[in-house]
């Protein structure tokens, strides 16, 4: 815990908003004004912190003042002191008198020091400026002058950046410069303190703080970043979100060189704007396909696969994928991992598709393609590597970085633990399977044969569920396909035998699964006893967004 004597001028919002979420167990001991009218007094007390007024008398000095602050504080208990809109320049006759003191100022210094730094960045007609937490510093001279080239210019904590937009007056910034800013800002400065993770050099104008890098403590990752600060453009709004009743739009990050659904040049110009769910879908149906060096093709529908498949071309690859589950695949998303070939565009169209995504089209694709006048015809330019470290989902209040699933196995990497091995053809379906269960959401059960899809259960509480899922998939809306002989991959190990019970009624002969359940005997047992053949990946395949 570290307590914080508070010293504001006015309302103390940072101050109230600091005790309000106690970063790093932080508390105020005591908040300090010049004015028994400042209404961070009557915030103060709803909170039941005790404050004190030291007022600016007529005939005051700087240092009779400051000396008057410390007495009034003497009998408080603090680590910190934390200024809020405390409108006083400090000398060292207080400084060096009282523990580290901070204040949040609202511009990116050293541009904008001063009292008006909302109106200067307006007047500097800048497009970004935001908050500093930094370390005061004596701003006097020796005769107690101030020195205005020495106010604000503290060694910096921590900045946030805010953008400035068209249209903007100083209300209307300042309140974005505080609520976005400095309510971020100086709570992450707080805590850094509270968790003495900060060193401070005042004599060399530095300081360092040792949670403010990438680390992950006994792993070994390459760790992920104290802060994330990404800026995006609107590319464009949107027609709705996910429903009529909710307003959207897509921000693009121009320095993102992989290939892109954002970034994607969208051929046929007279068809209709992609839509939130659209580029959704055909951003997961394009990862999918990037797994693949062979010719591949996948359907994908609300961000599940429908079906995917590799072949020797890709009109075959769009076959095999079309046939796992063509009534699904109904107003799908269809991505392809080579240039789109007339015999390929000639499947595309037989049916209701939205969106088709790949790399390059020929002239008689594009005029097979654009006898529909709403599907959408994205061509992403040349796959290359998959550049983009990390994926994150939005949360209420915050949001969740990983970095992506871009685990690859092969042949080596699996652990056979059944009697029976596994056949070659029973072990490329298994890594075709495995790459492909990636992108179905959890719990994700897969059937393949070969190098396609036979059947997919995605999306289920209970994994023997989604085992049954795929079995009814393929059963009921496979085409020239069955699950006699096919291969069961699972994105999670089974923690009961039913699981594999199940697998054996659909006719499944191998299966490839994590491993690493405390039933993993049992389960084995029945793999056995139904002469199924299995492999342990060690790793796990969970897709829970």
């Amino acid at each position: 815990m570290i307590r914080i004597a508070g010293m504001a001028g006015n309302r103390g919002r940072n101050l109230l908003n600091i005790t309000d979420r106690a970063p790093g167990g932080a508390e105020l001991s005591v908040v300090l004004t010049t004015s028994e009218d400042a209404p961070v007094r009557e915030g103060a007390a709803e909170r039941e912190i005790p404050t004190e007024v030291v007022p600016l008398e007529d005939g005051m000095s700087r240092t009779d003042h400051e000396e008057a602050v410390l007495e009034a504080l003497a009998d408080y208990e603090f680590d910190l002191v934390c200024l809020d809109g405390y409108m006083r320049i400090l000398t060292d006759t207080f400084l060096d008198a009282v523990p580290t003191t901070l204040n949040v100022h609202p511009s990116l210094l050293p541009s904008f020091p001063g009292t008006d730094a909302w109106g200067d960045a307006l007047e500097a007609g800048v497009s970004t400026t935001g908050c500093t937490v930094h370390v005061v510093t004596d701003a006097t001279d020796d005769e107690g002058n101030v020195v205005e080239s020495e106010v604000d210019a503290g060694p910096i904590v921590t900045q946030e950046p805010i953008p400035v937009y068209e249209g903007d007056d100083e209300d209307s910034l300042s309140d974005r410069v505080l609520y976005e800013g400095e309510f971020r800002a100086y709570p992450r400065a707080v805590k850094w303190f509270a968790e003495d993770a900060v060193a401070v050099d005042e004599d060399g104008g530095t300081v360092s703080v040792g949670e403010d890098v990438a680390t992950t403590p006994g792993d070994d990752h390459d760790g992920l970043p104290g802060r994330r600060l990404v800026s995006n453009d609107r590319l464009e709004t949107l027609r709705y979100g996910e429903n009529p009743h909710q307003d959207a739009a897509v921000y693009t990050d121009y320095t993102c060189e992989e290939a892109s659904v954002v970034h994607a040049e969208q051929l046929n110009e007279g068809a209709k704007a992609l839509s939130y769910n659209n580029y959704n879908d055909a951003d997961g149906a394009l990862n999918l396909i990037k797994e693949f060096d062979e010719p591949a093709a996948a359907v994908i529908k609300h961000t599940n696969p429908a079906g995917c498949a590799t072949a020797d071309s890709l009109a075959e690859a769009y076959e095999k994928a079309l046939s796992t589950d063509p009534m699904s695949a109904f107003g799908g998303i269809v991505a392809l991992n080579r240039e789109c070939d007339a015999e390929t565009a000639a499947q595309v169209i037989d049916s209701f598709k939205e969106v088709v995504v790949a790399p390059g089209y020929s002239e008689d694709a594009l005029e097979i393609l654009f006898e529909k006048d709403n599907l959408r015809v994205l061509d992403v330019g040349e796959l290359g590597e998959r550049t983009e470290r990390f994926t994150e989902k939005p949360l209420v209040g915050g949001r969740l970085v990983q970095e992506r699933d871009r685990q690859s196995i092969s042949v080596d990497d699996l652990e056979v633990v059944t009697e029976r091995e596994p056949t070659d053809e029973e072990l490329e379906s298994m890594i075709f399977g495995w790459q492909t269960l990636k992108h179905v959401k959890s719990n994700g059960i897969l059937f393949t044969e070969g190098t396609e899809t036979v059947g997919v259960g995605m999306g289920q509480v209970s994994r023997v569920d989604a085992v049954r899922l795929a079995a009814m998939k393929a059963d009921e809306h496979a085409e020239g396909k069955d699950t006699e002989g096919a291969v069961m991959a699972s994105d999670a190990f089974f923690p009961f035998p039913d699981g594999i019970e199940e697998a054996a009624s659909a006719g499944i002969e191998a299966v490839v699964q994590p491993g690493g359940s405390v039933n993993d005997e049992d389960v084995i047992a029945a793999a056995d006893e139904h002469d199924i053949a299995m492999a342990f990946t060690g790793k796990r395949s969970f897709r829970h967004d």
